[in-house]
């Protein structure tokens, strides 16, 4: 399989049988046939390591493996790629592909990050780093879409977008009970959670 972005010497295929997986996890019953439901074949495509790139090994990264994953549906839960990230006890980057469309997907910080779909042949892995662990982060952060401030590590940048998002959606939500409010008093009370809630927005910034 031939991947834009990494050179030919990190090729490789090793199929991954799905009831090797089953053998080690044991998944209860509904797990198992989500997973049979979802996901058809999986292969070892790519491996990124010192030896087949000229990028040095990092602290605590020292192999980043490249999982083709063929989907029978065009979805796939968390659940399956977080039970899959616990495979090899190394870093995982998924392509997940159904009907000739893929998309990168990475398990990191409990969340599910992925990129758009596109046309297999199109898609392309962007390696850019001093080390393995910057390459792993950099990766993370362009499937996820992710800028990370100066003087914040990926992981409490993550943290700090879903505050954000948690901050908004409850602003928003109480913006619309201030509105529809009859009550003066409890109006009140709602626009100063809002108020704020907004500082706490503003100090994230």
């Amino acid at each position: 399989m031939i991947i834009h972005g990494l050179p030919k010497s990190t090729e490789i295929n090793k199929q991954l049988p799905k009831k090797a997986i089953f053998d080690k996890f044991k998944p209860e019953t509904a797990k198992r046939n989500l997973f049979d439901e979802q996901i058809s074949r999986l292969a070892i495509v790519a491996e990124i390591n010192p030896k087949t790139v000229n990028i040095s090994q990092g602290e605590s990264v020292s192999a980043i493996f490249v999982i083709h994953v063929s989907l029978k549906t065009s979805a796939v839960s968390k659940e399956n790629i977080e039970l899959l990230s616990k495979l090899i006890d190394q870093n995982m980057l998924f392509i997940l592909e159904y009907e000739g469309n893929a998309r990168l997907a990475v398990y990191y910080s409990k969340k599910l990050f992925q990129t758009v779909p596109k046309p297999l042949d199109e898609l392309e892995i962007k390696l850019s780093g001093r080390n393995l662990d910057l390459v792993w982060e950099n990766i993370v952060a362009d499937i996820g879409d992710i800028s990370v401030e100066e003087e914040r590590s990926l992981s409490e940048q993550i943290a700090v977008d879903d505050e954000r998002v948690k901050l908004l959606a409850n602003i928003e939500w109480l913006e619309k009970l201030a509105r529809n409010e009859k009550q003066p008093r409890k109006k009140l009370k709602y626009v100063e959670k809002i108020k704020n809630m907004k500082k706490e927005l503003e100090l994230l910034v």
